[in-house]
């Protein structure tokens, strides 16, 4: 089994945090890691370096226990909709430098049936 077949098999390894509220405290917050589109966008004229990988969309999702989010969406057969109900998941974002970095994040993605 390849390293990536393996991390998708797992738990996500990334989750949604906020940072501590006061320097004093460093108790980090974990955020929901499901919501619903609140706004979205198509991005047709990427910024450099992500030309590859236009066009692509962005949203503003409110995650089920309050805060917002921006993050870019994956996984949709159909254009999105505002209210639609998604879900967290690790993904590529980029690749950087000659050796071949991959750069992972969170994106959302429609709600699976059952989750």
């Amino acid at each position: 089994m390849s390293l990536s077949q393996n991390w998708r098999s797992e738990e996500q390894p990334y989750t949604l945090a906020s940072p501590p509220s006061t320097k004093a405290s460093q108790e980090l917050v974990r955020l929901s890691p499901k919501g619903e589109i609140y706004s979205y966008t198509v991005v047709l004229d990427a910024p450099e370096g992500f030309e590859e990988y236009q066009p692509y969309t962005i949203a503003l999702v409110r995650l089920d226990d309050g805060p917002m989010v921006t993050a870019q969406l994956t996984d949709f057969d159909a254009p999105p909709e505002i209210g639609q109900r998604v879900e967290m998941v690790t993904r590529r974002l980029r690749t950087d430098g000659d050796q071949g970095i991959i750069v992972y994040g969170y994106k959302f993605r429609p709600l699976l049936a059952g989750s």
